[in-house]
């Protein structure tokens, strides 16, 4: 089994905080999205990985090799691949070519979710949807009366269905789907300029794979702030009978921890409230503050803040903040 992660999107929802960091990079509940992605997606599989192969942007050396070793921690070989345009998700996908063969899982590194079941490998092909009011803007699958995919149709804006393809799809053969892409990409065939997995999905429909639907428990999106935050509230919840969730080098001095909450390396608490459903990153420092429902990253420092539904940057600074933040890496908030 190999899993396949396109991961070089720009994030452009997320800024500013993906200005800095990549989006699948940045820490929900202390881990990066990605890990939590593949961790998650490994746990369902019922086989050994053999590979992770991730699609990346210009992430750097650092990014690249913490991204190997994520790998490695599950006793995978890592391997990185390059998009340098954004020319769709079947692009994406084919950037990793010399890894999509054999039984593959494709994930969309945007995405987390919660499931209590094993992968059926013997199926053709997997495509995971979640039930949801508003399927407008997502792509939906309609499913016969034997639990098939008949349809594929995005984003459709009369009701078609509102099971939604929530980014994570598996292949029974990689091979086979490396073919379906090379066909579009050689025939040049797009969807407003970019060649899309749903039509070699598609494709493959009409010459007779059965695609079946797999559902999970919960869908977590982390497409921007407001959600991300949201996504580290649910984790925390998720998390907190697994995971040691409060490094022991922290200095928790005269203060309230009100669980769950992430609490990284050398995080210094004093005469603060903190909690619920707040991460903070390594060697950040909370003082006379009242912190709920945020992500804070490293090195911050906040002083005399109340503050809530919130993402603060690297080595940002808070000074008397009151409210809901969304400030990126190095800023300072000082009302006057």
């Amino acid at each position: 089994m190999r899993i396949i992660v396109p991961m070089a999107g720009m994030g452009k929802r997320m800024r500013p905080h993906t200005l800095t960091t990549p989006k699948p990079l940045i820490p929900v509940a202390g881990k990066p999205i990605v890990q939590r992605l593949v961790e998650d997606i490994t746990k369902v599989c019922g086989q050994k990985v053999e590979e992770i192969a991730y699609i990346i942007g210009d992430f750097g050396k650092e990014a690249e090799e913490n991204l190997i070793k994520v790998a490695e921690s599950l006793g995978a070989k890592g391997s990185i691949y390059y998009q340098k345009e954004a020319l769709g998700t079947a692009h994406a996908i084919h950037c990793a070519k010399d890894s999509l063969t054999g039984p593959v899982v494709v994930a969309f590194a945007d995405t987390l979710f919660k499931a209590d079941f094993t992968l059926d490998a013997e199926k053709d092909g997997i495509i995971w949807v979640q039930q949801i009011p508003d399927p407008r803007q997502f792509g939906v699958v309609k499913v016969n009366a034997d639990n098939v995919i008949t349809d594929f149709i995005e984003k459709p804006q009369e009701f078609i269905s509102d099971l939604a393809i929530i980014g994570i799809y598996y292949f029974k053969d990689g091979d086979y789907l490396k073919s379906e892409i090379e066909y579009l990409l050689d025939n040049n065939i797009t969807e407003k300029g970019e060649y899309q997995l749903t039509n070699a999905l598609e494709n493959m429909k009409q010459k007779g794979t059965k695609f079946s639907p797999g559902k999970v428990d919960e869908w977590l999106d982390c497409g921007n702030k407001d959600a991300t935050v949201y996504t580290n509230q649910r984790v925390l919840e998720n998390a907190k009978a697994t995971e040691n969730l409060v490094s022991s080098s922290a200095k928790i001095i005269n203060s309230e921890i009100i669980e769950p909450c992430f609490i990284g390396e050398n995080v210094h608490i004093e005469n603060a409230k903190v909690g619920p459903h707040v991460s903070i990153g390594n060697n950040t420092k909370i003082t006379n503050s009242v912190i709920s429902n945020s992500i804070i990253q490293s090195n911050v420092k906040a002083d005399d803040s109340k503050i809530s539904n919130s993402m603060i940057g690297h080595f940002a600074e808070l000074k008397g903040a009151n409210g809901s933040y969304s400030i990126s890496d190095y800023s300072t908030v000082q009302p006057s």
